[in-house]
């Protein structure tokens, strides 16, 4: 039994190493598969990151209220911005300005380019964030008896998939939008309730059922992207009034850096990685093996937040600060490792056992990293809450204060704070629990257990 055991832990190693480096190749290239022109997308690469305006340059726009529209307050005019960052963020478009012109009734957008793009069309994406997006219920199939209609009677939409609709859009009703929708259903049983977004009817299922728990589902022809598109579009809101576009004021924004400087910064992180690990090796020998691991690891867990990975999960602009984010992130990394390695040495040096060692030097210096971990996590999380949009759980949080300040957004700033925190998290996974199971593995192999390979003396027993 105590044989089969040991067997069980050598291969911890192999299962947490491989797994590691086949994250960080799915994480830097992608899964994905082309039938004819398109492109379905299993697992997003580094090539799906939007880059901020500051790395690729981008669009800016002049959005305007329909001349149809009456009387435009200012309060209309801040809900119309405050709901188009929402639409840019639910986008994946954390890096963008937007701010109000009140005099002349105009809201000024400027937002990145789209990944990849090398023919971007700015009025296709421009229109979408004008748009007004209105979802309803109505009785038959026609928009001319609405049941359900907005914010007020629906809550919430997430993106989902049903063995029995495939991709759909799962829908939350508020609580009067759940006492309507029962309503409508028992008194509809057997009859058809269309699913309308502004003029286009999206689906018109038959009830079959009376449905009390507040819950529909949106069924359709979805994608993972359409549908993930769509519950974001409602959970945006309508705006509060049309907007138009002014074409003719359409401008390109020139990148702040070179077009080669996202090539030479890439080039430049993966010498300066390899000298980190070269350095590593030499310093700590084996554990200095698990360190360059175990940074490989943490490296695609953010970029892998970056792109959003799976997909219809969007992702975060990457800025010059989102990428200092990760250098700082891979540095406090390295600074995990190297405190765990120093410990090891000293219980070397009090005459631990290579297990002894190894446990007592992970122990002991877990409380030091996890100080300056936490530290960094809450730094990270006011960054967030103070520079991104109010609908998100950190703007939720610190709402309380950043409305004495006015508007913050910073897509830039925003951007650090993601990159940081998401470092800090993979850090803990990997250069604390990852490490520490490698290391325990391969010290199990009766040819690794030698102390000089861990950082002992080379006479030690």
């Amino acid at each position: 039994m105590k044989r089969r055991n040991k067997g069980a832990k050598k291969l911890v190693f192999f299962v947490v190493a491989i797994l590691i480096f086949a994250v960080t190749y799915i994480s830097f290239f992608g899964i994905d598969n082309y039938y004819g022109d398109k492109r379905t997308v299993y697992f997003k690469g580094a090539d799906d990151i939007r880059w901020g305006i500051d790395i690729s340059g981008g669009v800016e726009a002049i959005f305007m209220p329909d001349t149809k529209t009456g009387n435009i307050t200012q309060q209309d005019m801040d809900s119309a911005k405050e709901i188009i960052e929402t639409r840019l963020v639910n986008q994946g478009i954390t890096e963008s300005e937007v701010r109000t012109d009140s005099k002349n009734k105009q809201v000024i957008v400027r937002f990145p380019w789209k990944s990849g793009e090398t023919d971007f069309d700015p009025t296709t994406a421009i229109a979408e964030l004008g748009e007004t997006a209105v979802l309803k219920f109505c009785e038959g199939e026609d928009s001319a008896k609405v049941l359900l209609q907005g914010a007020a009677d629906i809550e919430s939409a997430t993106a989902g998939y049903t063995e029995e609709n495939g991709y759909c859009v799962q829908l939350k009703l508020t609580k009067d939008g759940s006492a309507k929708f029962a309503s409508a259903t028992e008194r509809l049983k057997g009859s058809v309730i269309s699913i309308w977004m502004d003029e286009t009817m999206l689906s018109a299922p038959t009830v079959n059922d009376v449905i009390t728990n507040g819950e529909a589902i949106i069924s359709g022809d979805f994608d993972a992207d359409s549908a993930q598109d769509l519950a974001a579009k409602i959970n945006a809101g309508s705006l509060p009034f049309a907007l138009t576009v002014d074409n003719s004021k359409l401008q390109i924004i020139s990148p702040t850096l070179g077009s080669q400087a996202l090539n030479v910064m890439t080039l430049a992180g993966i010498i300066a990685f390899g000298i980190v690990c070269i350095i590593m090796i030499f310093m700590f020998r084996l554990p200095g093996i698990i360190t360059s691991i175990a940074l490989c690891g943490q490296v695609a867990g953010m970029i892998a937040a970056a792109s959003g990975f799976i997909s219809g999960i969007n992702g975060v602009t990457m800025t010059i600060p989102g990428i200092a984010g990760i250098i700082l992130s891979i540095g406090m990394g390295v600074d995990a490792n190297v405190i765990a390695s120093e410990r090891i040495k000293e219980e070397f040096a009090k005459g631990k056992t290579i297990d002894g060692a190894i446990e007592a030097g992970f122990e002991n210096s877990f409380n030091a990293v996890l100080d300056g971990n936490v530290t960094v996590f809450i730094v990270a999380a006011v960054l967030m809450g103070a520079f991104g949009t109010s609908d998100t759980l950190m703007g939720k949080l610190f709402s309380p204060i950043m409305q004495f300040f006015g508007s913050s957004v910073t897509g830039s700033i925003y951007s650090f704070g993601y990159t940081l925190l998401i470092g800090v998290i993979f850090n803990m996974i990997m250069g604390v629990y990852a490490s520490r199971a490698m290391l325990r593995s391969v010290s199990r192999f009766k040819f690794l257990r030698k102390p000089w390979l861990y950082g002992g003396a080379k006479n030690a027993k």
